[in-house]
């Protein structure tokens, strides 16, 4: 069984060097790594400092701590007290005895836990909590850190009953991802001899059902119920649950090895010398990047690697790692920085939860670099042969999420050095008309949405004379992808448009579309031809496209820029096209930085009754 944490904390805090710069607004990528430390040596010399530094500031202000002018407890961060509970305990464990510091944390967490005793604490706080005070107890330091009358306090509130209806098991209101939570929640209840291991089986054998009815015969988590919706979360889900099963000390089925290769298998295109994880979809930006951690440490310890793609695997977690430390931490901050120069994250990781995204990151790094020490990597020096081990990987790749009534996927295409991503994975409430989860070509540091935005990010949206709005977002069907040499073209036809407006998507017949893409290298064209139901009064179309690059000049058939990796974007179909200033510069944010330029392109009013086309050329270099 794997240990919790395995660093050096004392040689980490002995001369630990001054954090780099942050990386500058503007700079959407960061740095390529030719060659990088080793993760360990990141952990112990970069990132456990700021976690002392932090649970220090923690201990000295207490209630009245403000990290970045946010004051931390008063801001409604529903997992912060098991965040802090397990920032503590890595702190705590690792420091020796006999360090001076040792005593200060010891005395510290009994503090703080008697402090926050009181304070909300949900799902994840609940699971961050618990493990941490089962740590403690390996440790033989629970009875020290924990007060008799909290622990008692938090015996009864550390409970997976407060978000699962133990009757029948059916989350309350949660995603299914929340699954894996509660069984942890449970097993570490029966770990710390507060309940019967019977909760932990059911809610075992209750993950996994559901996960199986609704990954299909494709393996991959419907982050709906059965809706089709396809993310990060979808690729991650199954390296959350192995994790938990690792913690447990329980043996991985082999159907959970099958469902975890493949998400391996959708990763492994996405490897790259910078560090950068997922594109697409929610939560992504620096925790698009400890997916990769989470889901490769998970794949190394349960086997199902190559010894070659577990060399290659500690090589990215190590890059991954260093991005952090140069491209996501702001030392004038002391800080993650996921909200400010231009980034924007999802609403639901706003900046009120600025320690709780410091902790839960740490924890993430710290215990991903832990395994892999256990498994031979301490200290060792990534492999010097990634760059062109980058080289051997497949140009190409289509996977599959579901298909039926709706066709659900992803197309991988590696040119140069990007990574491009088409994901057709938009259905279920909540995030149909966002633009992370447009059917629209993504790629980290060239093409991006806009975390909750709703602009028309390079699809049309047409507004009708009776007021409602149409997009083509999120039923498609027949979907096709042929390959020709270097070249990829991506069919799909749509019988209802996605009627805007409401959280869930709506269909609407009046209008159909069939969608073309053609990828060649460093060019994609999307061709949209549009057939109305019946003559149809359209007041105005309006479509966007947001870019890092910038200084756009109009050639007279359409737009080339001065700077940056996008060249060129013309639009056909449409009247007219010209640069703005975005509305307010929230909306030009994305995870790693600002776009620097918009082009917004227009159509009038007029009532169409056969069928149209608009569209869209890119170039890149």
């Amino acid at each position: 069984m794997f240990k919790p944490v395995s660093l050096s904390l004392a040689a980490a805090l002995i001369g630990a060097s001054v954090p780099a710069q942050a990386a500058p607004a503007g700079a959407p990528r960061g740095q390529a790594y030719a060659t990088v430390p080793p993760m360990n040596g990141t952990i112990e010399q970069r990132i456990l400092p700021e976690l002392d530094f932090l649970m220090g500031k923690l201990l000295a202000e207490k209630r009245d701590m403000t990290l970045d002018g946010v004051k931390v407890f008063e801001a409604n961060d529903k997992f912060l007290p098991g965040k802090i509970a397990i920032g503590l305990s890595y702190l705590l464990i690792d420091t020796p005895r006999d360090d001076p510091r040792f005593a200060r944390y010891l005395a510290g967490f009994r503090e703080i836990a008697d402090l926050t005793v009181e304070d909300p604490n949900d799902t994840w706080g609940v699971y961050y909590y618990i493990q941490a005070l089962h740590m403690l107890k390996e440790a033989g330091l629970l009875e020290q850190a924990v007060s008799p009358e909290t622990l008692a306090k938090q015996k009864a509130k550390l409970d997976w009953r407060r978000f699962v209806r133990a009757d029948d098991l059916t989350l309350i209101d949660l995603p299914n991802n929340y699954y894996g939570v509660a069984f942890s929640v449970a097993r570490l209840r029966y770990q710390m001899g507060w309940e019967d291991a019977s909760a932990s089986e059911a809610l075992l054998a209750r993950m996994l059902d559901h996960y199986r009815k609704y990954s299909g015969e494709y393996g991959f988590a419907d982050e709906t119920d059965g809706d089709g919706r396809f993310d990060r979360y979808s690729v991650l889900l199954i390296g959350e649950i192995a994790h938990r099963f690792i913690e447990s000390g329980i043996a991985p089925t082999p159907e959970l090895k099958t469902w975890l290769r493949k998400s391996v298998d959708v990763m492994l295109p996405r490897f790259n010398s910078r560090g950068e994880g997922f594109e697409y979809g929610r939560s992504i930006g620096t925790y698009g990047e400890t997916a990769f951690l989470e889901v490769m440490t998970a794949a190394a310890v349960m086997g199902v690697l190559t010894e070659e793609e577990k060399a290659m695997a500690y090589a990215l977690s190590s890059r991954v790692t260093a991005r952090y430390a140069d491209f996501w931490f702001d030392p004038e901050m002391r800080s993650v920085n996921m909200w400010e120069h231009g980034r924007r994250t999802d609403a639901y990781r706003g900046k009120h939860r600025i320690l709780g995204e410091n902790l839960s990151l740490a924890r993430q790094y710290i215990y991903t670099s832990a395994i892999w020490d256990q498994l031979g990597f301490k200290d060792k020096a990534p492999a010097p042969g990634f760059d062109a081990w980058l080289k051997t990987l497949p140009k190409r790749q289509t996977t599959w999420f579901s298909r039926g009534d709706y066709d659900r996927f992803v197309v991988t295409l590696r040119d140069g050095d990007h990574v491009i991503s088409l994901p057709v994975i938009n259905g279920g409430a909540g995030q149909h008309m966002h633009s992370p989860y447009f059917p629209v070509p993504f790629s980290a540091g060239m093409l991006s949405g806009v975390a909750d935005g709703k602009a028309p990010h390079l699809i049309p949206r047409f507004t009708l004379a009776d007021g409602s709005q149409l997009m083509p977002l999120a039923y498609f069907k027949g979907a096709k992808v042929t390959p020709k040499g270097k070249a990829t073209t991506v069919t799909w036809r749509q019988d209802q448009m996605d009627r805007m407006g409401e959280n869930a998507p709506r269909p609407d017949d009046r209008l159909s579309v069939q969608t073309t893409y053609s990828f060649s290298p460093g060019r994609i064209v999307r061709t949209d031809r549009y057939t109305p139901k019946a003559p149809l009064e359209i007041k105005s179309v309006d479509m966007e496209f947001g870019t890092y690059s910038s200084a756009p000049a109009w050639t007279g058939a359409g737009f080339e820029f001065g700077a940056g990796d996008v060249t060129g974007f013309k639009v056909q179909g449409l009247d007219s096209c010209e640069t703005r200033p975005f509305d307010k510069p929230a909306d030009a944010g994305t995870p790693p930085g600002p776009m620097l330029s918009r082009i917004v392109c227009e159509g009038g009013a007029k009532t169409i009754d056969k069928p149209f086309s608009i569209s869209w050329t890119l170039t890149y270099r």
